[in-house]
């Protein structure tokens, strides 16, 4: 208990000020956009690579997403993909080819022209070059990938060897952008250090590794995505993002004009901010909820029983009421409440503790003498890994700790930094691990839960997911996707592949000098047309 009311202590218990909003840009009447000025912003976590193919945390993507451009974008209020390096494309009814009509005139930051070749040459280096851990979204976005062929020089046509449904959204991913052919030729490592070239707004002035990136704006630029708020070059000067990554001191330099953003701006920070004339932006995260992915061939977990008790075992409105507060919502699938495809499973989530414990009783589970459950002279406990990259998840794990065992689990608790975190999500060196993944497209489930995904639960075939999650990519028809979109949820909790507990919002501290500061469709932030008026 200690120790989780310290954690509390960290986070505050409740939430006073109110939300800005859903991710809608506010900021005080200034006037008319006003190019120039450098805009100052603190991290929460260092980013971990410069390359936008391998980014995978928000506070890295928040970085690369301003130096690259994608062939489409989507609309954060519709979900509908827009032109951007692409001025149009075609669709193979079976949703094995796509061809990309590109924009005449683009050019990367090298000077070199933006071709049909360019895209062929990043698509064949996300999966020939970064392989592995090196990029586990981008590839699982060209899954299937059998090529791309040149048709004309501003004409790409990319082929796949099954149905790939959703891999027109994914072009609108930073981690689907395009780079020059300096960058894709290099080996994955090299593509870390912050000499990416992109035909994206801004550019790497400067990179040091865990500490600080420097973007500096791109002169020229005319070819911005249909869903950006301007047309021309972006209006900063220039982004400094500064890696700080404890909270006090990032809202401190926030109320002192040291600096202008900042990550992960937390409950006790609001009034500090507000007094000196700051707001918070906030908007939730679509994609998979935070939640506890079991492996299923370790442990406890094995046990489908034990997988179902952990179900109603959790209190989520309890976490979010102690640990986060009311801009953040309880887990109620899956899918967070944002996502296309999402369905409300929320009956099946609800706080039950005298079910957990009879599904573990029937099961064989019985309380030993210390409360924690044994069968067959083992003990109901398993670890479960996770990493710092959300604040909160510390505070929240320790409650869910406190929660399972008042039914008879005991849940020991693995915190690792980024590199260990990821070595041992790479290797499956875990019982359990704890996490999220942001992306604005049903598909998300197919990345996390499917056997040619991250299948960190370490599972044999299910067939009739695996049937649902296969049958997704196969459809372009928006409503049979989404209903199959739905069914793999429905099986994902059925089989105990995930429990979930909250969903994630970002909370950005933002001074009063800063305007038009956005999220894009999968709140990640756009500095396309962020200026100042200091």
């Amino acid at each position: 208990m200690t120790r989780l009311l310290a954690s509390l202590g960290a986070l505050t218990a409740v939430l006073t000020l109110a939300a800005c909003g859903s991710g809608t840009p506010t900021s005080v009447d200034a006037g008319p956009p006003r190019p120039g000025g450098t805009l100052r912003y603190g991290l929460s976590l260092a980013p971990t690579c410069s390359d936008p193919a391998q980014s995978a945390t928000n506070q890295t993507l928040y970085v690369t997403r301003q130096i690259v451009d994608s062939l489409t974008d989507q609309d954060p209020a519709t979900g509908a993909i827009t032109p951007w390096l692409a001025r149009s494309w075609q669709v193979s009814p079976d949703a094995t080819t796509f061809t990309f009509q590109l924009r005449p005139g683009v050019t990367f930051s090298d000077g070199t022209a933006l071709t049909a070749t360019s895209v062929q040459k990043n698509f064949d280096a996300i999966v020939h070059t970064l392989t592995g851990a090196k990029a586990i979204l981008a590839a699982s976005y060209l899954a299937g990938y059998a090529g791309t062929d040149v048709l004309d020089p501003l004409t790409a046509r990319v082929r796949f060897d099954r149905p790939n449904a959703q891999f027109l959204q994914a072009t609108s991913t930073p981690q689907l952008g395009i780079l020059a052919d300096a960058t894709t030729a290099e080996p994955a490592d090299r593509r870390c250090l912050g000499n990416d070239i992109g035909s994206g707004p801004f550019t790497y002035a400067d990179y040091r590794q865990g500490a600080s990136a420097t973007l500096a704006k791109r002169a020229g630029y005319t070819w911005g995505s249909k869903v950006f708020g301007h047309q021309g070059a972006a209006y900063l000067d220039r982004i400094e993002f500064t890696v700080i990554p404890e909270s006090g001191v990032r809202t401190g330099s926030l109320s002192s004009g040291q600096l202008d953003v900042v990550s992960d701006a937390l409950p006790q920070d609001a009034a500090q901010i507000e007094a000196s004339g700051g707001r918070l932006q906030i908007t939730p995260n679509p994609g998979v909820t935070f939640g506890i992915q079991p492996n299923l061939t370790r442990g406890p977990l094995r046990d489908a029983a034990v997988r179902a008790a952990l179900l109603p075992a959790i209190n989520r409105k309890e976490l979010v009421d102690t640990v986060l507060g009311p801009q953040f919502k309880t887990a109620t699938s899956v899918l967070a409440s944002k996502t296309p495809g999402y369905v409300d499973l929320s009956k099946r989530l609800g706080y039950a503790p005298d079910t957990a414990k009879s599904l573990l009783d029937k099961a064989g589970w019985v309380p030993g003498g210390d409360g924690i459950r044994v069968k067959d002279g083992v003990r109901l406990s398993f670890g479960v890994l996770f990493s710092h990259a959300f604040a909160g998840n510390q505070a929240i794990l320790e409650l869910v700790q406190q929660q399972l065992r008042t039914v008879g689990v005991d849940l020991r608790l693995e915190p690792a930094a980024d590199a260990e975190y990821t070595a041992r999500q790479s290797r499956k060196d875990y019982d359990a691990v704890y996490y999220n993944s942001t992306r604005a497209d049903g598909d998300i489930l197919r990345t996390a839960f499917g056997l040619d995904g991250q299948n960190y639960n370490v599972r044999q075939p299910i067939p009739d997911l695996d049937q649902v999650l296969s049958g997704e990519l196969q459809t372009t028809d928006t409503a049979a996707r989404s209903a199959l979109v739905g069914r793999a949820q429905q099986l994902i909790l059925d089989n105990g592949l995930w429990i979930p507990t909250i969903e994630l919002s970002q909370t950005i501290g933002v001074s009063a000098v800063v305007s038009d500061l956005k999220f894009e469709a999968s709140a990640r932030l756009q500095f396309f047309d962020t200026w100042l008026h200091r």
